[in-house]
């Protein structure tokens, strides 16, 4: 099959730094647990229809947020925890901050973004895969692959027992990019931080759409959706199917974004 993503895509310039973003060609693909190993919460898995669109290739970093705090655009300073800013995703951001964040960019940039919806960023994790992660089934090779709960973070929080006995070189967030890009580009979708994306929350795939649009009916609107995985969670939470959610005025140290961006029609027709 041919890539989703369009090679070379240029970064918006400007004078503050701005998301890199990814052009992506619709597609199908199958959502939710494929292979019985995951919750409730995945079920039923469902053939979903995705539109085009594009995607920042990483996490919204510090340097980004703080551009957007700068000029007023959000109000929240958002905590480093003392990690350092920079090119480390923004952490201690609520879904409503995003919500800021997006919309100032919007403005500034004369673009359409927006948070993802959840089919959208499934659609990414997978990258065209049917397996747990978008490098195979198997977790022996995450700590090569994405920024997870390994030995470093163990000699860090010797409480916490659920690590994997290998270390990924953080022993909490990695400046984006630190770890391979997914087969389509993508850097991150698997671990470092917890992601939003716009949708409600739901707990199971009852009557869920079969397109990519964010799914905001009938849900728990309090909640929203975030996934991924982050730096203090095990494997399990980063397969590509995995989900959860915390309220929308939520903050903590495991949690960030990345951004979408809808495309002009001629742009994000879907290919046979």
């Amino acid at each position: 099959a041919a890539p989703a993503l369009t090679p070379g895509t240029a970064p918006d310039t400007g004078t503050i730094p701005l998301p890199k973003m990814l052009r992506v060609r619709g597609g199908h693909f199958r959502m939710g647990d494929l292979d019985g190993s995951g919750s409730d919460y995945e079920r039923p898995a469902r053939t979903v229809t995705v539109a085009g669109f594009a995607i920042g290739k990483y996490e919204v970093t510090f340097d980004e947020w703080d551009a957007c705090h700068r000029a007023g655009g959000c109000s929240n300073r958002a905590d480093d925890q003392g990690w350092g800013r920079g090119r480390r995703p923004v952490i201690g951001v609520s879904w409503h901050d995003a919500q800021e964040y997006v919309r100032w960019l919007s403005r500034h940039t004369g673009k359409p973004y927006r948070l993802p919806s959840e089919a959208e960023w499934e659609y990414l994790a997978r990258a065209g895969t049917t397996t747990r992660y978008s490098w195979g089934d198997g977790s022996q090779w995450v700590c090569a692959s994405a920024n997870v709960f390994d030995s470093s973070g163990a000699r860090e929080h010797p409480e916490w027992n659920w690590s994997v006995p290998c270390d990924d070189g953080h022993a909490r967030t990695a400046p984006v990019g630190s770890y391979p890009p997914n087969p389509w580009g993508i850097h991150d979708l698997h671990g470092n931080v917890w992601e939003w994306v716009q949708d409600c929350w739901h707990p199971d795939y009852r009557k869920a759409p079969t397109t990519s649009i964010a799914w905001l009916e009938q849900g728990q609107c309090s909640k929203r959706v975030n996934r991924g995985g982050g730096w203090g969670n095990h494997p399990r939470t980063m397969r590509s199917a995995s989900r959860d959610a915390d309220v929308a005025d939520g903050r903590s140290d495991a949690l960030g974004f990345r951004v979408a961006r809808d495309l002009p029609p001629a742009t994000a027709a879907m290919p046979e």
